[in-house]
């Protein structure tokens, strides 16, 4: 989407309570801050995909969870149902808690970063789609189109804004509050723009914290002047009080040499000319055999399509969803039936949910993406142009039209889009 476009009309983006009414029933979004789900989570919303919806569990490329085919008013049993269980810690801001974090880090900012947003009453203003991501370190998900992404550089972490590094640096125990900052700056300045990318000057956000950096360097240097002035106050107050007990000259002298500041700790937030190289948006997630950061061992795995049945889901134990719509779990994973060979054609397959589930959907997209049995490069099935779930990266672009497909912007017959996919995943 090009910069500083406007949008018009409310931002429509679904949530858990606020769901979309799609062709086939009540869709539902179910924010998974980081990913992570334990097992009586994980298990429970199999039990509620079955109970409300078509009995599956839909990943999306923000490792956020969907229910689909709901009935009218279902929103409310779901609503009380993932308060119970933890998943809808507040209502208010249920649709603004976006927070990718890299799959195997440690994970240790995520539940402060999903709390300080919802302990922030303004935040509830921002757009479902605005999204956070905490990197680890391996640039899997910094670079993954989020408005604002922490990146680890060095001892400091670089807080990119609208996907640009602007030169912030942040102490690693300021990088929630740094967030919460330009968060707040956003709502700021924005007009219509659901996404930082979109305002007229991303930068200003940047320019936002710069301006904060430097009052509190003003700040910083009225304290020195002040602290001086006291040391010396203090130190004549030494000299000339010989009356006083001991116990208050030896007050005094420590005064007088610690001075005021000796406790006091900086912000931990700078703007320098310092800046990270862009990277790359991986298109697949981690599959086979994994390290987590903490040394322990495990497995990656893609879920077909994206789509978890309720058996393959109460089957599993503590998860992490995936930006690229697969799971890590630690330890073994059991066999059903998910893909854990790197070379497998179904690795880096994505598809909407064309038809009949959506009113604008063009063609069944997803049965169309199982007919192609050739792997190679990532590739995503849209049944309009609207592009939904298209995740972010080198991915094949292939859209339904009135009398075919495009792919990768060429007009294909609907019979020959097999072919043309499957030559386009080897080029």
């Amino acid at each position: 989407m090009p910069s500083s476009q406007r949008r018009t009309g409310a931002d429509a983006c679904p949530g858990a309570l606020d769901v979309h009414r799609a062709a086939d029933g009540g869709l539902a979004r179910v924010r998974v801050p980081g990913g992570w789900l334990r097992a009586d989570q994980l298990h429970r919303l199999a039990d509620l995909a079955v109970d409300l919806g078509d009995g599956a569990l839909e990943l999306t490329s923000r490792a956020n969870l969907q229910l689909r085919g709901l009935a009218e008013g279902a929103e409310v049993e779901l609503g009380a149902e993932l308060a119970a269980i933890g998943l809808l810690p507040s209502r208010t801001h249920e649709k603004v808690r976006n927070i990718m974090a890299s799959p195997l880090g440690p994970g240790d900012l995520v539940a402060e970063l999903d709390a300080a947003v919802c302990a922030e009453s303004d935040l509830a203003a921002l757009p479902g789609r605005f999204l956070f991501a905490l990197d680890s370190g391996a640039g899997d998900v910094a670079w993954s189109g989020a408005d604002l992404a922490a990146l680890p550089v060095g001892d400091r972490v670089a807080l990119l804004i609208g996907g640009i590094d602007h030169g912030v640096r942040v102490a690693p125990d300021q990088v929630v509050p740094a967030m919460v900052a330009c968060a707040k700056a956003f709502l700021q300045v924005r007009g219509e723009q659901w996404r930082i990318v979109e305002l007229p000057d991303p930068g200003v956000i940047a320019a936002t914290l710069s301006d904060y950096v430097a009052t509190l360097a003003d700040t910083a240097a009225t304290l020195v002047d002040t602290a001086a002035t006291l040391s010396d106050t203090a130190a004549r107050l030494v000299d000339t009080a010989a009356t006083l007990s001991d116990s208050a000259a030896t007050s005094a002298n420590s005064l007088g040499q610690a001075g005021p500041l000796s406790g006091l700790r900086g912000p931990g937030i700078a703007v320098t000319a310092e800046r990270v190289m862009p990277g790359t948006p991986p298109t697949g997630g981690p599959i086979g055999p994994v390290v987590f950061a903490d040394g322990g061992l495990g497995v990656g795995a893609a879920v077909p399509l994206g789509r978890l049945t309720a058996d393959q889901a109460r089957a599993l134990g503590d998860v992490v969803i995936t930006p690229w719509r697969g799971v890590v779990v630690r330890g073994e994973l059991p066999e059903i039936g998910l893909i854990t060979d790197p070379t497998a054609a179904g690795i880096g397959v994505t598809a909407c949910a064309g038809r009949p589930h959506c009113h604008k959907a063009l063609a069944d997209v997803r049965a169309a993406a199982l007919a192609v049995s050739v792997p190679g490069r990532a590739v995503h099935w849209a049944g309009c142009a609207r592009r939904c779930g298209r995740p972010a990266g080198d991915v094949l672009d292939v859209v339904a039209t009135t009398d075919g497909y495009l792919v990768d912007g060429r007009a294909i017959p609907g019979e020959r889009v097999t072919e043309a996919v499957a030559q386009g995943r080897q080029d």
